[in-house]
């Protein structure tokens, strides 16, 4: 994928970034998700779960998240020291929405001794109210290292089911999804398919669950991109958000790549411009923060799940 803004205001604006991340001893943090040109300024480039890792040994004194609203909380509750900027304030997740701290308390009450396992795509107010988190990466070893049958699953079912159906076990879960992977139809991975008849699918394991089952790879974004590497076949069809196209064409020019539907775009992983990142660095704003006591919970939720 191209930059979406000219090559001559992108090194401008490159250059100008460069100078304020330094000046402030920074460390640009970007999803995959993101506009390319952000996914080419920012120093690390991932999926949630690496995210988290970075930002958890990063010695810079700033975090730039160019991400969505709970990724720049979970820099915060693993980096209270920092100080953790979110370029674009109003960058939500609709799904993490779906989902909030007096909901899951209710339910905790109607089903006493349950284990909740809260995808890390929550508030961090969520995360408190939880027993362990999970990424796309390793919602299955996560569920795995649990005992028992009580457990629920928040807040994306169709994370959930894969988990469970890949693990052979009976889950709860909570009715939420993202609406950017859940507009994938069967309709559109048959027509794509028919264009292009060699093409291995892989997609998301957001997406629905009778998509997983047609899919040859399933994987988070970063297990995307490593099959895409490691693979013989030489043409993919995309079931994920087309942010991830910038990457794959990076690591791997010679092969193809096909979005399985247009409709694969997040808006809100499409906010987050240069002149945001900019700005966020001259002004160190908007600063994302959680409150202490719920951190120490959230954090203890996102620690079990990295010591896995």
């Amino acid at each position: 994928m191209k930059h979406t803004i000219s090559q001559e205001l992108f090194e401008i604006l490159a250059a100008e970034i460069e100078v304020l991340k330094n000046d402030r001893k920074a460390v640009i943090l970007a999803h995959y998700y993101q506009r390319p040109e952000i996914q080419d300024i920012a120093d690390f480039v991932g999926d949630s779960l690496q995210l988290s890792q970075q930002a958890a040994d990063t010695d810079a004194e700033v975090i730039v998240f160019c991400g969505v609203h709970f990724m720049a909380e979970s820099a915060a509750i693993l980096s209270p020291d920092k100080v953790v900027i979110l370029p674009e304030e109003k960058a939500g997740c609709p799904m993490a929405d779906m989902v909030d701290a007096d909901g899951l308390r209710a339910y905790k009450k109607r089903v006493p001794g349950v284990q909740v396992v809260c995808y890390v795509n929550s508030s961090a107010e969520v995360k408190a109210e939880s027993d362990i988190c999970c990424t796309s990466s390793n919602a299955v070893k996560v569920v795995e290292s649990l005992e028992g049958d009580n457990i629920l699953f928040i807040p994306d079912e169709n994370l959930g089911r894969y988990a469970a159906k890949r693990l052979g076990r009976s889950l709860q879960f909570w009715p939420g999804y993202c609406k950017t992977h859940d507009r994938l139809t069967m309709e559109d991975i048959q027509t794509a398919k028919k264009e292009h008849p060699l093409a291995k699918v892989i997609v998301h394991p957001e997406c629905r669950e009778d998509i997983c089952q047609e899919a040859d790879y399933v994987g988070s974004t970063a297990g995307l991109i490593k099959y895409a590497q490691d693979s013989e076949a030489q043409e993919f069809i995309v079931g994920t958000e087309s942010g991830i196209l910038h990457r794959l064409h990076q690591v791997c020019p010679e092969k193809k790549f096909y979005l399985a539907s247009e409709r694969l775009v997040c808006p809100n992983m499409k906010m987050t411009t240069l002149e945001k990142v900019r700005d966020a660095l001259k002004t160190l704003s908007p600063r994302v923060t959680v409150k202490e006591e719920i951190r120490v919970k959230a954090k203890a939720t996102l620690e079990r799940m990295l010591a896995l």
